[in-house]
């Protein structure tokens, strides 16, 4: 793992493969340890060169003060044309997870230049807080227990790990798994409160003008792909941001919530290496 910097912005990466090889950038959700390691390995060893990267306030990356974020979704949405345009020798399969996945949206429109293919996994087509009427809000009965539960001592890794494998226990995710990755991300930012953090920042952030309307616009191969056991953003957010991106594909993994886990990660790398 390392950092470079991107338009005034230093961005903390993790590369696997040749340099040389064809772009595959992955927009974090909470850090770029969102897109598990699996993944990356298998898309390296089929030939790309794959950079996984933490959004500003999270990871490595550029933080300030992530109650009152001082930049917009389409300035992370430039982070990432910036960051392809500095890593890559032409333009780059862009792929979002989460919130990550509102960012390569909007990337993807406002920067269409830079890239050649997009991957979204587990989002949904509108900023957070109210969503369309036609679109599932997240599931009420699993917001509750997850937000009822009282916070860690953040400085505590131990304490933060094992709240994290109860969220993903209460999403459906692998709790085993989580914990590992809580304990990678406190390691990288002990003292800060990394498995919430995307959340509180996206909860503040200017995500102005809405991008929903302007779906059709995007004309590069796009893989949708979502859990049909997501609680957080149930599934019929991903089977609309399909409809509406002229000849998206729609991956369901049947067995899969909010994470990628392991056992998908093949399914997802072969339809992520069908776009280019």
């Amino acid at each position: 793992m390392t950092t470079v910097n991107a338009q005034g912005i230093t961005l903390g990466i993790e590369s696997f493969g040749d340099d040389n090889a064809p772009l595959v950038l992955l927009a974090g959700g909470t850090t770029m340890l969102s897109w598990p390691d699996a993944l990356c390995e298998r898309l390296a060893a089929d030939g790309r060169h794959v950079v996984r990267y933490d959004l500003r306030d999270s990871g490595e990356s550029t933080t300030t003060d992530p109650q009152a974020p001082a930049y917009t979704l389409r300035d992370l949405a430039a982070d990432a044309a910036a960051l392809a345009d500095t890593l890559g020798r032409g333009t780059a399969h862009l792929a979002g997870i989460g919130v990550g996945g509102m960012v390569a949206q909007v990337a993807v429109l406002d920067h269409p230049s830079s890239f050649s293919a997009l991957t979204l996994v587990g989002t949904r087509p509108v900023a957070p807080g109210p969503p369309d009427d036609d679109l599932p809000d997240h599931d009420q009965a699993t917001m509750s227990r997850l937000f009822a539960r009282p916070m860690p001592d953040w400085a505590d890794r131990e304490a933060v790990a094992e709240f994290a494998a109860g969220g993903a226990e209460i999403l459906g995710d692998d709790p085993v798994a989580a914990r590992v990755i809580a304990a990678r991300i406190w390691d990288r930012t002990p003292g800060a409160a990394p498995p919430v953090q995307m959340g509180m920042v996206f909860s503040r952030l200017d995500c102005g003008p809405r991008w929903r309307e302007r779906l059709p616009e995007i004309e590069v191969p796009t893989l949708v792909v979502h859990g049909r056991r997501n609680r957080f953003f149930p599934v019929g957010n991903g089977e609309a941001i399909a409809r509406e991106i002229p000849g998206a594909r729609l991956l369901v993994l049947d067995e899969t919530a909010t994470a990628i886990p392991d056992a998908a990660a093949g399914e997802v790398t072969e339809a992520m290496l069908t776009l280019g």
